[in-house]
């Protein structure tokens, strides 16, 4: 397989860039932290003003002069954040100074009941806009928002109209006063108004994403003057820009759902004119008031509009610029909490929002993904906190189906990773994040981040290099060249999936849904692999055979989340697919109407399925809709199938922290395997065996541990072993302490008579930094294929044995094969333990995380390993 041989010859390509946050520092510092970067197996950056006090200045272009002549005599690639601070979209400023024209607008739907009959009535109307501030004197301050409409309908109930009453009344206002006979009955007025004011104030002043006038501002701002200053490495050294969380703004949060909250919304000039005279009658309908369904239909004209224009306006705009310029652009959005569906944070569309950019992309910041929290919501660092769910099952499969879907994207997504979990986040978590998301096909990473600035910077900790303070940092190489191999093992290929799992956008939009996360957690936990594909891509779909192809990418079967509606393009293209035979299952129950209120026609959905959530993973097991299959429900066990042009290979991830899992995996075809360990980068045998012409490979994966199996024609069927304790290593332990900046010097020896955790030592409570443990063992005679096992130990484990280094373990299994370093007699035995900077710090962010002990617990082993009989 030429890209393993790539790996086993150090040939791999480089899959990471991570945020490099400048801030104004001297020269010195700056190409010291760019060797830095490169000293840790990177050979990219993204350059982020974070922020820089003079961002496009004259002090700017000094710094980012320096940074790019390192770079390029590195061989380096350089990416740029592309604004002053994050979120993307303030545009260095210029909306505010220069052109407030183009800054973010709103439908402001505001709501007064009354109850008449009362002829000749009038009502203050003005006060409808949010900009229309108070004085002290109680007079309002002039100011530009305009009365789109006002509408009156017949209230129904709390928060519901009869929508056969809704009425234009818009033409009996006059300077702010509405002028209008109020009929009999409970009455609300609606009053529509475009405006500047009333969004998240975060992003207050920020340009419009809906108007690609606005968004050229951002180019003029930033995509320009860089391409004026390095014209001659853009697509060289300079690999492109970096757009981090715009978004609609439109309110704070995640829980934007049309709806469902109450907020403006995102609106530009002329887009009144998008909707017929009878559509702008039901606009009030796009808050949480209820009118007997007619609501639906509205919010989901809208919410389709303006997904589809920020797509085309915001990342398409700033796309075709980057592609004209021999540059790349990506990013990623707020996807946090299902806010990828909905207004607020989010861009309305997960797919239709940067399917024009180069990569797809995710991130994962502030404890998102926690080892085991996956079972719903849990409390973190926001008030609400997060949807373990959504972050375990969604996030990833969502980012890389766009990336496999897409085929300008040539399977590539990025994920934004590590950022603000705190110092107590240690390179042992950065290792199990890293397989959560490659073993869901995330080959691209940016670590976030490299800070120069002095330690400790309380801006998002952790930071990789901290200045030298991080004790963790020289193992960061042992962490990346891990990553890089196994990303360019799952890249240039095809991924494998029998399932299509549609997502939920539009149902969310039409009324009652599920999230597509449910039936997607009961995919992955009976390892049956899936894309996560919008309605977009569905109704493209072409029926071969037995399947049904996008872009290429074949899949046998559809599963559709519970929805209350969908749009009526989905529902014909359903028969279309049952009438090739291809199987359609319906989560739950059957949709009732489509986008326009009409109920379904059951002869479109009569070749389809109605599956329950809670078995319906099982009975695609039993149908043969699986590409592997475990011998016994593991949940935690994860996979990937990737498909080179030479062959298969299989990516294996223990998910639980602290269960070993032990399985035996039927794998699709009958063909010889191998497994290649990333972090020793050798290829090495796996207990398999041939039954019924398919192969059945035996797997043991510790907490934290991957592997991927491949292939291959010169594989050796191995038959298991077996493995006996030789000796326990019980002490006394001879320790000693070493920081960061010390190391690798060691002070303060103390004895241990039997290992514990060291911050339960008086005076060692806040020690970060490494743990030496030294002392002597007598063996009667030579050994022979032996490892050495640690037990538990936090984190990062280097063993010597009589002055033969044997290697360092950033994660479980502590295991070492002790090779021929043991010998008859006096034997002397060195371990060094490194913790993370959480114990000394005991920062904000690190009070989510739970405080794991110091140092070696063990129990410290020698073990023999023997054939089984």
């Amino acid at each position: 397989m030429k890209r393993l041989t790539d790996v086993l010859e150090n040939k791999q390509d480089n899959y990471i860039f991570p945020l490099f946050w400048i801030h104004g520092e001297e020269e010195k510092i700056l190409r010291e932290a760019v060797g830095k970067v490169q000293d840790a197996g990177i050979q990219a950056l993204c350059v982020e003003s974070r922020p820089h006090p003079d961002f496009v200045g004259e002090l700017w272009w000094r710094d980012m002069d320096i940074i790019m002549d390192e770079a390029r005599n590195r061989g380096m690639k350089v990416w740029l954040l592309d604004d002053s601070h994050f979120p993307t979209g303030y545009a260095n400023g210029k909306i505010v100074s220069d052109y407030p024209q183009h800054a973010k607008k709103y439908l402001k739907i505001h709501q007064l009941d009354f109850v008449g009959p009362l002829k000749d009535s009038s009502f203050l109307v003005k006060w409808g806009s949010p900009g229309n501030r108070m004085s002290l004197d109680l007079k309002p301050v002039p100011i530009q928002d305009e009365i789109l409409g006002i509408v009156a309908a017949r209230r129904t109930g709390e928060n519901s109209v009869d929508p056969l009453t809704l009425q234009d009344v818009t033409s009996f206002e006059k300077n702010g006063v509405l002028y209008w006979d109020i009929p009999e009955g409970d009455w609300r007025i609606f009053i529509m108004l475009q405006t500047v004011h009333g969004g998240e104030p975060h992003t207050d002043g920020y340009l419009n994403p809906l108007d690609p006038e606005a968004v050229k501002v951002l180019i003029e701002e930033v995509y320009e003057p860089h391409y004026q200053h390095y014209k001659h490495d853009f697509g060289k050294t300079f690999a492109g820009f970096f757009s981090d969380e715009p978004r609609f703004g439109n309110m704070h949060g995640a829980f934007g759902s049309i709806g469902r909250a109450e907020m403006v919304f995102p609106w530009k000039e002329g887009l009144l004119e998008k909707f017929t005279p009878e559509e702008r009658l039901q606009l009030p309908l796009l808050s949480t008031v209820e009118g007997q369904g007619t609501e639906h239909s509205i919010r989901y004209k809208y919410m389709d509009m303006i997904s589809r224009m920020y797509g085309e306006s915001f990342t398409g705009t700033l796309a075709v610029w980057c592609r004209e310029h021999g540059v790349e652009y990506i990013g990623h959005l707020i996807e946090d909490n299902n806010a990828h569906a909905r207004l607020g944070c989010g861009a309305g569309h997960f797919f239709r929002a940067i399917w024009e950019q180069d990569m797809s992309g995710i991130d994962v910041v502030l404890n998102q993904i926690m080892p085991g929290m996956d079972k719903g919501p849990f409390k973190s660092m926001t008030a609400k906190g997060w949807d373990g769910e959504f972050f375990h099952y969604g996030l990833a499969k969502m980012g890389t189906s766009l990336g496999h879907l897409d085929p300008k994207k040539n399977n590539r997504t990025l994920c934004e990773v590590y950022g603000a979990y705190g110092w107590a986040e240690g390179i042992k978590l950065m290792k199990w994040i890293t397989d959560h998301m490659l073993v869901r096909g995330v080959t691209h990473f940016v670590p976030h981040a490299f800070s120069p600035k002095e330690f400790p910077d309380p801006d998002c900790p952790p930071h990789l290099d901290a200045r030298g303070h991080n004790p963790q940092y020289r193992f960061m190489r042992e962490l990346f060249n891990y990553l890089n191999r196994v990303s360019h093992l799952l890249n240039e290929g095809e991924h494998i999936a029998p399932v299509g799992l549609l997502y939920h956008a539009e149902a969310e939009w039409l009324g009652d849904y599920m999230l597509f996360q449910k039936p997607a957690r009961e995919l992955m936990q009976h390892q049956i692999d899936f894309d996560v594909i919008p309605v977009d891509l569905i109704v493209e779909a072409e029926p071969e055979g037995n399947q049904y192809k996008i872009n290429g990418k074949a899949f046998r079967v559809l599963v559709i989340p519970y929805a209350e509606a969908l749009p009526q393009t989905l529902l014909t293209q359903v028969k279309t697919l049952t009438d090739a035979g291809i199987p359609v299952y319906f989560i739950d129950g059957l949709p009732v109407r489509n986008e326009y209120g009409e109920a379904v026609d059951p002869l479109l959905l009569a070749g389809a399925a109605i599956k329950n959530l809670s078995d319906f993973a099982v009975q695609l097991q039993k149908e043969g809709i699986s590409d592997i299959q475990t011998s016994e429900f593991q949940p935690y066990l994860r996979y990937y199938h990737y498909r080179q042009e030479d062959g298969n290979l299989y990516m294996f991830f223990n998910e639980d922290p602290y269960r070993i899992i032990e399985t035996k995996v039927t794998l699709s075809n009958g063909k010889q395997v191998a497994a290649y360990d990333g972090f020793d980068n050798r290829l090495k045998s796996i207990p398999q065996a041939l039954e019924n012409g398919k192969r059945i490979v035996s797997l043991t994966l510790h907490p934290y541990e991957s592997i991927v199996v491949f292939e291959s024609e010169e594989a050796v069927e191995a038959s298991g072993e077996t493995v006996k304790e030789l000796a326990n290593i019980s002490g006394p332990w001879n320790i000693s302490f070493s920081t960061a900046e010390a190391y690798p010097h060691f002070s303060s020896q103390n004895v241990l008579g039997s290992l514990q955790d060291i911050s339960r030592l008086e005076g060692r409570e806040r020690f970060s930094g490494t743990v030496r443990y030294e002392l002597s063992i007598h063996l009667e005679e030579e050994v022979e294929d032996v490892r050495i096992d640690l037990g538990r130990v936090y984190e990062v484990a280097e063993v010597t044995i009589n002055g033969r280094y044997l290697g360092v373990k950033i994660c479980p299994p502590y295991i070492f094969e002790v090779g021929d370093a043991l010998r008859k007699g006096k034997n002397e035995i060195i371990i060094e333990v490194t913790n993370n900077l959480g114990k000394q710090e005991q920062d904000f962010l690190s009070q989510y995380m739970i405080q794991e002990p110091t140092g070696l617990l063990g129990p410290v082993r020698l073990l023999k390993s023997c054939l089984a009989e």
